[in-house]
């Protein structure tokens, strides 16, 4: 009763039957929960855990989400100590130390292993402003308003240093808490589809890049991640919220020569803090990020994707 992960991945590049029969109904678990994810485990947790809770019917459920290394974590005496408390409740009726918990705990996160916990009474935060920025593609920066001229960059997918950057100054401290969507108008030149990897990075006000705790075993990591095969831009209506796409994967949409098409790539769910003055960084480019530094690290690699020729970003206009 084994199988072979990675020779299935490979046999069924799309969504089918075999992929159907992985989906649970989290909605029919009624059970207490008490769930537990990272901001730092992109690429690998944080997504499934955070839409399991939000699925799960249980009457009784919290959710704590941090943003350190998760063995750490787990086995720090105040975890251990939860634990206990939720099992020994449930399982063996001991007096309920549970009602002072909150709903939601989670950490926003100013750099690897600096951040403040606080209570929230649920996930997403109910009080979420979303905001629109814009790419310029002439400055290299994100703008409050849609740039009224056309233009474009581009990169060489397979160029290890190629990438694309955005950035924006904070004037005005601001926290960033729940999932992103990234919007691109692209094109490929010498190509008929494209890897597309996403990072979301802060800077001090010097410019210099501040780090993140990254899964178990690094705290020189990105804010956030998002990654997209254009290909694959299909979305799922029904299951796509405005700030938050969801692709269908029924099909893949090759491009032709010259086209020129959106792609909505979401940004898995992270709390950060900035302060005035520090910047928020958009990287766009070809290959993974952070690229596999640590041998068997257990994060997905993407060793061989479709990127060839030239990857082109057209902002402004009407390229919103």
């Amino acid at each position: 009763r084994t199988e072979d992960t990675a020779a299935n991945v490979r046999a069924h590049p799309l969504y089918d039957e075999y992929w159907a029969s992985k989906e649970s109904d989290l909605a029919a678990i009624v059970v207490p929960a008490y769930v537990v994810a990272s901001w730092s485990d992109h690429g690998l947790h944080t997504r499934g855990t955070l839409e399991a809770y939000r699925a799960l019917a249980s009457p009784q459920k919290w959710l704590e989400v941090h943003g350190r290394k998760k063995w750490q974590h787990y086995y720090q005496a105040q975890s251990v100590s939860k634990q206990l408390q939720f099992f020994d409740h449930f399982l063996k009726d001991a007096p309920a130390t549970l009602h002072s918990w909150p709903p939601v705990l989670i950490e926003v996160r100013e750099a690897a292993n600096i951040g403040a916990l606080r209570a929230e009474s649920g996930w997403p935060l109910a009080r979420t402003v979303y905001r629109r920025l814009f790419l310029d593609a002439r400055h290299g920066v994100l703008c409050d308003a849609l740039p009224t001229i056309a233009t474009q960059l581009s990169y060489d997918p397979c160029e290890p240093a190629a990438r694309a950057v955005f950035d924006y100054r904070f004037g005005s401290d601001t926290e960033l808490t729940g999932p992103m969507k990234l919007r691109l108008w692209v094109e490929a030149q010498g190509a008929d589809d494209m890897d597309l990897f996403v990072a979301i990075e802060k800077l001090d006000p010097s410019g210099t890049r501040v780090p993140f705790v990254f899964y178990a075993m690094n705290e020189n990591g990105p804010a956030a991640l998002g990654w997209l095969r254009v290909s694959h831009r299909a979305l799922d209506p029904a299951r796509s919220r405005p700030e938050q796409p969801v692709h269908s994967h029924l099909a893949e949409l090759l491009l032709t020569n010259g086209e020129r098409v959106p792609v909505d790539i979401e940004i898995w769910a992270s709390a950060t803090l900035f302060r005035a003055g520090e910047f928020v960084r958009l990287v766009v480019q070809g290959r993974d990020i952070p690229e596999p530094g640590v041998p068997n690290a257990p994060f997905a690699r993407h060793d061989k994707t479709r990127n060839a020729g030239r990857h082109i970003l057209h902002t402004g206009g009407p390229y919103e």
